[in-house]
């Protein structure tokens, strides 16, 4: 076993897979994560995005892409005959796990691309995911010059600030005793009965985005007593925050969170 699957086995042992029972009554059967409803409100944190201002304009990730294997930097992966680089739309997001790209690259937020664009930050109807910013991509490719927002998992920075803010209001602050739940999808698993759960105290939580054994943010963590819950949908850009008025409206207000209250998906 790795230093770092000891280390999140002690500090976040396996807990039964019964711990997610109340989710499955509340929520469904979270093979992409447990959607909760308003505890008793709720709010989408979003996804950073970053765009670098002195990359090329007008060209696509699928460009860049599809120029790599014209040139063989790209090698060939060959499925039934096909060499599966050549199948569909290189967009330019990832699924999983996400971090600021480096130097050069600065956050670009929601709200600012929308005003930009004239597109609306969500569609109506629609949650946030690959859907949104319509106008802004090339040919169903994002620019080079934007790094949109990854799928399925919460980017490590975000992650971070979440947590520190949930640990400010939480009555137990960082001994709040919680468990996370991580959807088979972000497992490659087949087996959707024996759940993939741990426990474990709050201000450890950090140490759960850099779990060996996945490439995603939890799918859900909640507080023990369930006073808040949140939720990471695998095909999502973004991931809901259940709880106590109070909360939200920090989320709404926080200065390096991006949040929003969708009316049609309280």
């Amino acid at each position: 076993m790795s230093q770092a699957s000891t280390a999140l086995s002690a500090r976040w042992p396996l807990a039964p897979a019964s711990a997610t029972d109340w989710l499955r009554e509340l929520a469904g059967d979270g093979l992409t994560g447990f959607m909760p409803p308003p505890l008793p409100d709720a709010a989408w944190v979003l996804n950073a995005m970053y765009e670098h201002d002195q990359a090329p304009t007008g060209i696509s990730h699928d460009d860049v892409h599809r120029a790599a294997i014209a040139n063989g930097s790209v090698s060939p992966e060959i499925v039934g005959g096909i060499d599966m680089n050549t199948v569909g739309t290189v967009t330019g997001g990832g699924l999983g796990r996400a971090e600021h790209p480096g130097p050069g690259w600065k956050r670009l937020r929601w709200a600012d691309l929308a005003r930009r664009s004239g597109d609306p930050m969500i569609p109506d109807r629609l949650l946030p995911c690959y859907r949104c910013f319509p106008s802004v991509s090339i040919n169903g490719s994002w620019p080079i010059t934007i790094v949109p927002p990854t799928e399925g998992s919460m980017d490590r920075e975000t992650w971070n600030r979440l947590i520190g803010l949930l640990r400010v209001h939480s009555p137990a602050g960082a001994d709040t005793r919680c468990l996370a739940y991580y959807s088979p999808l972000t497992l490659g698993a087949t087996d959707f009965e024996n759940l993939h759960v741990r426990a474990g105290l709050l201000g450890d939580a950090e140490i759960l985005y850099d779990n060996p054994e996945v490439g995603f943010s939890p799918s859900n963590l909640w507080a023990e007593d369930r006073s808040w819950i949140i939720c990471t949908d695998y095909d999502l850009w973004a991931t809901k925050v259940a709880g106590p008025a109070s909360l939200i409206e920090v989320l709404l207000k926080d200065p390096e969170i991006e949040a929003v209250r969708l009316p049609w998906a309280p």
